[in-house]
């Protein structure tokens, strides 16, 4: 007596799972320009490296032929670039990806347990009204524990792909993230989709249109990042991981650099126009300085006025922000207020020391930023700015005036705070507040331009940075061209610090 049969139940039922919807289903998907959930796996790990948890989850249909139907969602340990990690997703072809058995909380214990960063590769459209009738139970509102997700946000990495219409939970639970990435044209998310919309709100409405890339990495600022293909997704994942360390009790992971420490660039000299109206090119500055010119931009598309992203200094990873003068002239709008917060949340989080290029005339003024509560957000930036406890740099490149400047820096706290000879500061830039404080003097001159002129220079001298180091407003003014080594130098003297500081963070209140 064997238990042939058994086991042979088991292998059919593999074979089941492999072969997901079916080839029918699979060849369909294929022909959307989608991968299967087992495709993306073996594109993005490790190759031999996945290890496959719950296999044979999944259960026979009521109503059906008997067969068995494997879960939609797949998951598992894998290896990326050698670092272990947690992975798994839905796949569409098996029910259009919809809830199952339950697996992703089983990856989510493992990624907890294990101290490792979950990989979330979501394509799924939430529950399936038909999962009723299969199991003769209700989903109750407010059963489930959403704690260990909390908990999982606290420790590890958590990096979300949304690959194709995903909505529901699937959809809440891709937010609860700390990187998102969508693909252009084959990625949708939204709460419900088009149906539900037009049966709620009698609005005919498409999936791009109701929760496109575009709308989430432009407009709503829900996901992070947009790529061209799934490839360029899976290749966006990978590089925000070599970033990240393991969880927040490691180091993030050091690159032996093979760029120079001591070099300089004779562009930066320069790259600062005299004219205080014109623009530069603030991306092509940071690259001037962080190791071999490699910027990962983080929400690229949305709150442009500034730039966040990580690089290297040194081999070391860095957080980078930086006012981007080409984009509202570089003032703090409601948009880059939030994304400055997440931000440097994230840094915090994983104890990454942070970099800030400044050159901000303020916050957005005018009935637009008003509306969008920009004094509330600016507000939000600052409590993040000086609840952090990782090392901030400062380089005052240009502008820092007002409440836009107060949020580059957490005073006495600051690692450290350079100035090019091109900065200037005040409580209000002079533009502006010239006009509003010497109205009555100005209008009354036989010249009013010349006596403007007269005051504007005056000031001038005041908020330039000489006036300012000399009263320690800032560390040093420095040589642009020294600017990577400077920040080498300050850098490497700060990490040894951040040791102490490794951990889940707790932060003091409540946000305003």
């Amino acid at each position: 007596m064997t238990w042939e049969p058994e086991l042979e139940d088991v292998r059919r039922r593999r074979e089941t799972a492999l072969a997901l919807g079916g080839a029918e289903r699979v060849h369909r998907h294929h022909g959307a320009g989608r991968m299967t959930i087992r495709e993306r796996i073996a594109k993005l790990a490790d190759p031999g490296s996945f290890e496959e948890v719950g296999q044979l989850a999944g259960g026979i249909p009521a109503g059906g032929d008997g067969r068995f139907l494997p879960d939609a969602y797949v998951g598992g340990l894998a290896k990326i670039d050698g670092r272990e990690v947690a992975i798994g997703g839905e796949d569409f072809t098996v029910r259009g990806g919809s809830e199952g058995s339950g697996k992703d909380r089983l990856i989510q214990r493992l990624a907890q347990q294990r101290r490792i960063p979950l990989v979330c590769l979501r394509d799924g459209a939430g529950f399936n009204i038909a999962t009723m009738l299969d199991t003769d139970k209700v989903a109750v509102p407010g059963e489930f524990d959403g704690r260990p997700l909390v908990e999982l946000l606290a420790t590890v990495p958590v990096l979300t792909a949304i690959l194709g219409s995903v909505a529901g939970g699937p959809a809440g639970f891709a937010m609860m993230s700390h990187w998102s990435c969508m693909v252009k044209h084959t990625s949708q998310l939204f709460t419900a989709g088009p149906p539900v919309v037009k049966r709620a709100l009698g609005l005919d409405i498409d999936k791009e249109e109701l929760g496109g890339s575009y709308v989430h990495t432009r407009v709503s600022g829900a996901v992070d990042n947009e790529a061209d293909d799934e490839d360029d997704c899976l290749r966006q994942v990978r590089e925000v991981l070599s970033y990240l360390p393991g969880n927040v009790w490691s180091e993030p992971p050091y690159r032996q650099p093979s760029d120079r420490p001591d070099r300089q660039e004779e562009e930066l000299e320069s790259i600062v126009p005299r004219n205080k109206r014109a623009g530069y090119d603030m991306h092509r500055l940071v690259r001037l300085v962080v190791d071999d010119g490699c910027l990962f931009e983080i929400q690229p598309l949305w709150g442009a006025s500034l730039i966040t992203g990580f690089a290297r200094l040194n081999g070391h990873v860095t957080g980078i922000l930086a006012s981007n003068p080409k984009a509202k002239a570089g003032a703090m709008d409601h948009q880059s207020a939030e994304k400055q917060a997440r931000f440097m949340e994230i840094c915090d989080q994983f104890s990454i020391p942070m970099v800030y290029f400044v050159d901000v005339p303020g916050l957005m003024v005018g009935p637009d930023a008003e509306a969008h509560a920009v004094i509330r957000k600016g507000m939000r930036a600052f409590w993040v700015t000086h609840s952090i406890s990782v090392p901030l740099i400062n380089v005052t490149v240009r502008r820092c005036y007002g409440f836009g400047g107060e949020v580059t820096a957490n005073g006495p706290r600051l690692a450290a705070r350079l100035a090019w000879p091109s900065a200037e500061f005040g409580g209000i830039s002079i533009e502006g507040g010239v006009d509003a404080s010497f109205k009555r003097i100005i209008e009354s001159a036989p010249d009013p331009e010349a006596r403007r002129n007269e005051i504007v220079a005056r000031l001038d001298r005041l908020t330039s940075p000489f006036p300012v180091a000399e009263k320690l407003g800032v560390h040093d003014i420095i040589d642009p061209r020294q600017t990577r080594p400077r920040l080498i130098r300050a850098l490497e003297s700060v990490i040894p610090s951040i040791a102490q500081s490794r951990g889940n963070k707790c932060r003091p209140g409540v946000r305003p």
